[in-house]
This record gives C-alpha cells, sequence and structure tokens, in this order.
C-alpha cells in the first residue's frame, strides 16, 4: 500500500466505524479489519490473537495482542472512558491500562508488551512501556485518515532486510572472533604491543579478503580461499605475506615471472595491505580450517551489514570492549533517530518532489543538481569509534543517488557514456577516534559499504564499474578528540554536518585523563558543576559552528537535560554560542548491544545556531510535535534558566538535607546490631535515634545512631564501648585527605554534618525508583533524624504534603530533577526551593489536607505493606489509588489547572510560566 492508499482505507475503516462498538460483539472485527484493510496484513487471524487466558488470583483473558510486535490490547464499549477506573471482580478500581499493566506483569517475560494499547472504538491509548509512566498518545478514531501513520507500530516487524543483515554481522563476528583466539596463542609474545597490533591488522585483512571474494571484487567468486588450498598449513604464513605484497603492488611495478595465481589478484591500495613488518606466526591446521572451511567456504560475506559488522568485528579484536564482554553495535533504528531529522528526512522529501515534476527535461535538470548537492556534502563524527554513524549515513546517500540514477534512466540519459556515474564517495566522511584499531575497522567498514553500493548502482545502470583500486582516504583521523582542533580534521567552510554518539562517561565514572580534558573544556563556563563527560562533545561543538550554517546532532545521557547540567550547560551554549535546539528526542532507551543489551537512558539533541526559520520538532514515542522553541527540558517553550536556590523560592519551610556521620560504620547500627551493643552497654541505650535514610523509609528498614552530642565527659568514660567507638571516629576522620575531615577529628562525637529535626517532619528520598508515579513521602517524629540520603520539612502540614505528593509536584520533579541512572535524584536546591506553589482560597487549602489525610488514612490500612510495596504500580491498592487521584485533582484546582483535560506536559510548561512570574517579582 502506498501512502495514497492507505489514507483512502483509514477514512473508509474511520466512517463505517463512526458511532460503533460494542465490546463483546465488535472487538474481533474492528481489530481484524484494521489490520487487514488499513495496515495491509494478509491473514490478519495469524497475526493477532484474542481471548488469552492469563492466571491472576482467578483466571483473567487478555482482549487481544500481537506477539510479533508486542502489543498487548484492552478493548472496552464506546461508552466507557479510558480514564475512568472500573470496579474489577477482586473489587478493586482499575483504569483500563491498569488492568492491562496488571495481566501484562503476569505474563512471561520474553513475550510482555512492549506496548500496550486500550480502545473503546472511537479513542485509542497508546502506552509505551519503555516508559511506564509517561502520558499516553492519543489517537481519535476520527482523525484516523490523517494520524494512522502514528499506529504503524502494531504491524511494524522491523525490516526483514536489516534483521538478516544483522544477523549475517554477528555470526560473521563470531568467526572472526573464533579465528583470533586460534590466531593469537601462535604469536611468541601474544600480549605485547606489536603482536597485539600485527594481529588486528591481520584479522582486518582477512576480513576484507574474505568480503571481497564473496563479493566478487577481487575477480572472482571463492579467489582468496583456491588460492590458500593449494598450500599446506606449514605454508599458510608464506602465502599470506606474498599475497599481501602483491595487493600492495600495482600491476606494472610486479615480478614479471609471478605465479599466475597470485598474478590474477588485483591491485588493492588504500593503505591497508602497505605495512610489510606486521608480525605474522607460524599457522596451524586448526587456523587452516577455521579460515577455508568456516571463514571462506561455509560463510557468505557480501551480505554483512558494514554499519553493524564494523561495530561487532572492532569490539569482538579490541582488547579493551573483549575484557567487557558482548559484542557491542548502534543498532541502525537507533543511528537513523539521529540522521533522518538531521538531514535524511528533508533530502527524501526533496527527491520525492522532484520525481514528481511532469516535464522530462526539468526533472533531469533538478535530479542532477540534487545528486551533485549530496556529493557535496560533508560530515563530521568527532567520536567514531567504528565508524557505524558515518557508514551509514554514507550507505543512506548512496541509497538516494542510486534512485537519482534509476530516475535518470527514466528520462533517457544514456548513463554509460560516463567513466563512473557516482558521484557520492567515502571522501565526504570525517572522523577522530582515539583507538588505533577502531580506526582501521572504521575505514574497512567504509570501503566495504562503498563496495556493497557499488554492486547496487552496476544492477541499475547495467555496465561494470571498478571498485579497485581502494581510494587512499586519510579521514578518519586517530587522536584524542577533545585535545585536537577540529578544523585541522576538516575546515568550517566545508563542513555540513556534525552527529555522532560521544562516550557515555558519568562524572562518578571517569579517570583522572576525562576529568583533566573535560575540566579544561569546561573551563569557559563559570558555574560548570558536575558536568558529565558527553558534555565536552557539546562545548567544543558549539564553538565550533558559530557563525555557520553546521548543524549538530548527538546521542548522549539523558542527565544533560536534567539537575544543574540543564542550567550550566545549556546556558553556556545558548547565551554564550548562541545556538537553539532544532530537534530532539525525548528519553528512550538506547540499546547498543548485541547479547547483554546495555540500556541507557538517552535523549538525541539536535541543535545549531540561531535560525527563526526552522520548524522545531520534539520526537517522543513516534509521535512529532512541531513547535516553536525547544527548551533544555526538550519542553516547546522559551529556555528557563533553573539554578540552586539556597533558600525556597515561595513562603513555605525549608527543605534540609539530613546528616552525614563520617564515621566508617561505627555509629551506625542494626536493629540486631544495636541489641547485641546494648548487651555489652546498657547505659548507651538513651544515646540510640531511629536513623533514616531513603532505602530505609522505603522498604521499612529499620537503622539507628548511636547520637553523643549532648553526652558529658563524665557520661562518655562510662560507656567503654562507647568510648571505643568514639576513637575509631576520630582515628579514620584523622587519616582522611581532606582538611576539613581531619578537622573533624577534633570533635569526634559530633556528626560530621549535623541537622537534626527538633519537630515533627517529612521524610523525602532522594532516590526513588522512575517506577513510581510518586515519590513516597512520610511524616517521622523526633528523636528519629535523617541520613544524608534524605531530606526533611520541619513542621510540614498536611497542605504541604498534600502538594509535595501531588502530581503536580512529582511532574514538575521528573523534569528539572536528576537522575540516579534512572531513578529520579530530588534535589532541595532544584526540586523544591524552586518549586511555584499555589495561592488557594481557604476551602481549597481544607481540602487538600482532607485529601493529605486520607493517602496517610489509605496507607495505614495496610501495617505490614512498606512504601515500596504500596508505591509500586502494579501492586498499589485500591483505596491509596483513589486517594491520591483525589488529592491530585483537588492540588490542580488549587492552581486553576483543568485537571479534567491536562496532561502532564501542559502541567510542567504552565509550572514554568508561574515560576518566571516569581523569579520576575522577585528581581
Amino acid at each position: 500500500m502506498n501512502d495514497v492508499e492507505q489514507r483512502k482505507a483509514a477514512k473508509e475503516f474511520s466512517e463505517f466505524w463512526q458511532g460503533k462498538g460494542y465490546e463483546k460483539g465488535q472487538s474481533q472485527q474492528f481489530w481484524m479489519s484494521l489490520l487487514s484493510n488499513v495496515f495491509g496484513i494478509e491473514k490478519p487471524e495469524e497475526f493477532i490473537s484474542f481471548e488469552d487466558q492469563v492466571k491472576l488470583d482467578h483466571t483473567s483473558f487478555i482482549d487481544a495482542s500481537i506477539p510479533a510486535t508486542h502489543v498487548l490490547i484492552e478493548q472496552k464499549s464506546i461508552d466507557k472512558e479510558l480514564n475512568a477506573a472500573v470496579k474489577q471482580s477482586d473489587g478493586s478500581l482499575l483504569t483500563p491500562f491498569q488492568q492491562a499493566k496488571r495481566y501484562a506483569a503476569e505474563l512471561p517475560y520474553s513475550i510482555r508488551p512492549r506496548w500496550i494499547v486500550t480502545c473503546n472504538f472511537k479513542e485509542f491509548y497508546v502506552y509505551d512501556m519503555e516508559q511506564p509512566n509517561g502520558e499516553p498518545e492519543i489517537i481519535l478514531l476520527k482523525d484516523l485518515p490523517k494520524e494512522y501513520h502514528r499506529l504503524k507500530f502494531l504491524v511494524d516487524t522491523g525490516s526483514k532486510r536489516i534483521k538478516k543483515e544483522l544477523e549475517l554481522s554477528i555470526a560473521a563476528g563470531k568467526l572472526v572472533g573464533e579465528l583470533y583466539e586460534e590466531i593469537h596463542k601462535l604469536y611468541l609474545n601474544p600480549d605485547s604491543l606489536k603482536s597485539q597490533q600485527s594481529l588486528n591488522i591481520l584479522c582486518v585483512r582477512l576480513v576484507f579478503c574474505l568480503y571481497a571474494e564473496d563479493a566478487s571484487i577481487l575477480g572472482g567468486h571463492n579467489m582468496f580461499g583456491d588460492y590458500l588450498k593449494r598450500f599446506e598449513a606449514r605454508d599458510l604464513r608464506r602465502a599470506l605475506i606474498d599475497l599481501f605484497k602483491v595487493l600492495d603492488t600495482p600491476e606494472d611495478l610486479r615480478d614479471p615471472y609471478l605465479d599466475a595465481e597470485l598474478a590474477a589478484f588485483p591491485y588493492v591500495n588504500g593503505g591497508l595491505f602497505a605495512d610489510e613488518n606486521i608480525e605474522i606466526p607460524q599457522l596451524t591446521e586448526a587456523v587452516k580450517t577455521k579460515l577455508l572451511e568456516n571463514a571462506s567456504e561455509g560463510f557468505d560475506w557480501s551480505g554483512i551489514s558494514p554499519t553493524i559488522f564494523g561495530a561487532v568485528f572492532e569490539s569482538t579484536l579490541n582488547p579493551e570492549t573483549r575484557r567487557k564482554g558482548g559484542m557491542h553495535y548502534t543498532s541502525i533504528e537507533n543511528i537513523h533517530k539521529v540522521i533522518d531529522p538531521l538531514f535524511l528526512d528533508d533530502l527524501k522529501e526533496e527527491l520525492a518532489n522532484i520525481k514528481a515534476i511532469g516535464v522530462k527535461k526539468n526533472r533531469k535538470n533538478k535530479l542532477e543538481e540534487f545528486q551533485d548537492k549530496i556529493a557535496d556534502l560533508t560530515f563530521f563524527d568527532p567520536a567514531c569509534g567504528s565508524g557505524n554513524f558515518l557508514t551509514e549515513t554514507f550507505l543512506s546517500l548512496r541509497h538516494l543517488e542510486n534512485e537519482v540514477l534509476k530516475e535518470l534512466q527514466g528520462v533517457a540519459i544514456v548513463l554509460g557514456e560516463l567513466d563512473n556515474p557516482i558521484k557520492v564517495s567515502i571522501g565526504q566522511f570525517y572522523g577522530i577516534e582515539i583507538n588505533d584499531f577502531a580506526v582501521t575497522v572504521a575505514r574497512t567498514a567504509l570501503w566495504i559499504a562503498e563496495a556493497q553500493m557499488m554492486k547496487e548502482t552496476e544492477d541499475i545502470i547495467h555496465m561494470r564499474l571498478d571498485f579497485l583500486p581502494l581510494k587512499s582516504y586519510t579521514n578518519i583521523h586517530e587522536g584524542n578528540a577533545l585535545r585536537m582542533d577540529w578544523e585541522t580534521v576538516v575546515a568550517k567552510n566545508k563542513l555540513n554536518y556534525i552527529m555522532g554518539n560521544p562516550p557515555f562517561v558519568g562524572i562518578r565514572h571517569s579517570n583522572e585523563e576525562h576529568r583533566r580534558d573535560l575540566k579544561t573544556i569546561t573551563s569557559v563556563i563559570s558555574k560548570a558543576g558536575a558536568l558529565d563527560y558527553v558534555t565536552a562533545w557539546y562545548i567544543l561543538a558549539g564553538q565550533y559552528i558559530q557563525k555557520t550554517n553546521i548543524k549538530v546532532a548527538f546521542v548522549s545521557t539523558n542527565s544533560i537535560c536534567q539537575g544543574e547540567q540543564a542550567f550550566s550547560l545549556w546556558h553556556y551554549l545558548v547565551e554564550s554560542c548562541c545556538l537553539q535546539i532544532n530537534f530532539a528526542y525525548k528519553t528512550f532507551k538506547w540499546e547498543n548491544e548485541a547479547q547483554n543489551q546495555a540500556a541507557v537512558h538517552c535523549v538525541i539533541i539536535g541543535m545549531g545556531c540561531i535560525d527563526k526559520n526552522i520548524q522545531h520538532r520534539i520526537y517522543d514515542n513516534g509521535i512529532i510535535t512541531k513547535c516553536n522553541n525547544i527548551n533544555q527540558y526538550i519542553l516547546p517553550t522559551d529556555f528557563i534558566w533553573i539554578t540552586k536556590r539556597s533558600k525556597p523560592l515561595s513562603c513555605v519551610p525549608e527543605m534540609i538535607k539530613g546528616s552525614y556521620p563520617t564515621d566508617n560504620g561505627n555509629y551506625i547500627f542494626t536493629k540486631e546490631e544495636m541489641l547485641e551493643f546494648l548487651k555489652k552497654e546498657p547505659l548507651s541505650e538513651s544515646k540510640f535515634r531511629r536513623w533514616i535514610g531513603s532505602d530505609d523509609l522505603l522498604n521499612n528498614k529499620e537503622r539507628y545512631i548511636l547520637f553523643l552530642k549532648d553526652c558529658s565527659p563524665d557520661e562518655i568514660k562510662r560507656m567503654p564501648y562507647v568510648v571505643e567507638r568514639v576513637k575509631a571516629v576520630a582515628e579514620f576522620r584523622g587519616r582522611s585527605s581532606k582538611e576539613a575531615t581531619r578537622r573533624k577529628a577534633l570533635t569526634p562525637m559530633l556528626l560530621d554534618e549535623e541537622r537534626v529535626p527538633k519537630a515533627e517532619f517529612i521524610v523525602v528520598p532522594v532516590v526513588s525508583s522512575e517506577n513510581r508515579r510518586y515519590i513516597p513521602l512520610a511524616y517521622k517524629q523526633p528523636p528519629d533524624m535523617c541520613y544524608a540520603s534524605a531530606f526533611f520539612v520541619e513542621h510540614g502540614s498536611k497542605y504541604i504534603f498534600g502538594i509535595l505528593t501531588s502530581n503536580v509536584h512529582n511532574a514538575w520533579m521528573r523534569v528539572v530533577a536528576g537522575r540516579l541512572k534512572s531513578d529520579y535524584r530530588y534535589s532541595n536546591t532544584i526540586v523544591y526551593n524552586n518549586f511555584p506553589w499555589p495561592k488557594p482560597t481557604g476551602a481549597q487549602k481544607a481540602k487538600i489536607e482532607a485529601t493529605a489525610q486520607a493517602i496517610l488514612d489509605a496507607r495505614a490500612l495496610y501495617p505490614d505493606s512498606s512504601l515500596a510495596d504500596l508505591y509500586d504500580e502494579l501492586t498499589m491498592p485500591p483505596e491509596l489509588r483513589k486517594a491520591h487521584q483525589n488529592n491530585d485533582k483537588a492540588v490542580m484546582e488549587a492552581y486553576g489547572f483543568d485537571w479534567r483535560n491536562m496532561s502532564e506536559s501542559d502541567c510542567v510548561a504552565e509550572l514554568m510560566k508561574l515560576y518566571q512570574q516569581l523569579v520576575s517579582k522577585e528581581k
């Protein structure tokens, strides 16, 4: 189906189902028709499954599921609201989404849904389970003719070609790994630098020869394998040395008496076979078997994806990545999340418009201009690794060029008159990579990509093109991108796009070299704070592209759009470098390993110099939002600079960080340890206080602290086991490398940082799971006290509690707070002190106090459950959920917000406006 046909089918489907929809009688007909008529599924009865059983405390049935695309569907009748909670057979109140999530939790892990769709025949609510607390995307049946593409995830099983290439590439990587292991042990000194480098170069050469013989680049199929078959294992070393020398020698300079089979090999050039001094050990029968039977005869290399294989190959043979285990690659899908909105979507649209030109002469001229245009574009990846972004971009441009060549044939252009109609070349692609082996792999991957696309062009123009000899491009540079002048790699006036996936290294996991480079680069920022290593690439790119039309797109951890970094990085880029965010992907999981996939929570940011003509775009779960500006939180609004604030912006009690003991564990006890200690030191009983950190609060853990602040010398001396603890603390602090800590050794009975509540207080955990809609808060009484992993608010009224536990406050927190991995990292100075509080009427305030108390009452019904249990989205008791929903409504009413229709994003946007108003008044 083309786009026109699908729009027509979607319109017919929408019109037919308007006003219809009975859950029990029409659900299957509705979904079968959607899949078949709108999305072209030939056998929908084999694609979608209905009424599958799932075991809860009773047998229930899933309305529908699509196993191939990991979709679970909860269907309701047309008169049912998808936001409304319905009483279940067990008495609980659940919305259709919560009902579906409960079903999903009982399924085997391998078949749990990525997508949950709730539907009432007139609306589709789409939930992406990569973001289980995110807002649903809502698609109306009446809008389906123009928005059918938003439901394509129902049938998108991925490209079969890409999947095949992926499987081949990983299999090829394993073959190379096995060959590597077999040859590695044959070196006299296998772990020496020379042997390691030689083995890596040898493997690159073998891979190129294996690919080249299957792609018929060398002149004949299996030419490499047939040549090696002539030799016994003991002669393989000499055979390879002779072959490599021949491949590096032009035909007119070769020995005229050269063996005929060797002489048949073409001149390769490109520097791939240039180094004659690489160390090759004496090879064995086992190596010959793996090389010939497994790698040459037993495997077809022509179908690998150079984009993926380059990365798999590099991680297979790079000692550093080998130690970490697994094969690492960035999926083609994720690469396109960067390059499509950066430039490729626009180029595709431009070509589509050219192909639609009716006048042949005009179409021909525009096609030729377009080909010249894409052949003139220059791309740069300053952290290119094995070149996967560059390789995939090259392949994408060449696919476009081949489309041009097809069209030119259609307007009667005789391509045979040209020596080579191909204009796009790997010479347009530049990179920097710190690892020497990755540099070699990147160059080889580009050569393989070039060979594959040349074959595709040959099939279009029906003429033979010469791939060899290779061009000797030196555009992939070895070096530290943070210490290099990027303009020595590629000049500004030549460059169009910077892109890539710079290293994800958090400040806490960086080494001394990382920190030194980062400090040098961030010195231009007055309040740099704890910036992640990846921000160095943003800063250098921002400096590099000033007063140019160069566009940039990087993948990075979402930390750069959260907490302190959202101010320190973006304030510099916007105010000092005069940049804007052109497009951005909201947080998603960037999976980049073939086996044990590393799910890093990432954003993609596309930026450039100020350009008022650009239509800004936010990408979120397949939905594109067009807007006039994108700020540092990836919201469709102006930049709002939220910085650390020592006191609350609104008139509310201070939120204080808990105490920090610096005691090497001497003052902290579990309940069992305290009871054991009291047997030896009964006089110390009155000195113990309940000690509450985030984990203790959430999981009902009992810990205690030996609090000696008010202890007199006489009391201490009467407790010898306490004296031992005090002495140990003094010695521990005295050994510290920090002068301030060594000074605290003089007062070992005091905590290092001492903040003790004197009245009832609300405890707020610093770290809380991203899977919770609400950060769980709790009231505590002195003498309990908090550890530094929690905050507390003294004299926290029920009104304060109600606001803090509301989804309004949690929505604000989700945007402006930092993250620990993917979990929320609450901050008093960023989140609480900047939060704009409402100005409720007396009645509104009383209502919030009542709903806050109802939350506490609902919790009290489950005295044996921890806060972690109570606030698990799957197991939250219905009474507690209802109490929170009522509290959310009351708080939104106090702000004057429409709780029925306002999305979470809209809510945060309004809070940002209130924040700006408060800051303006303050000034």
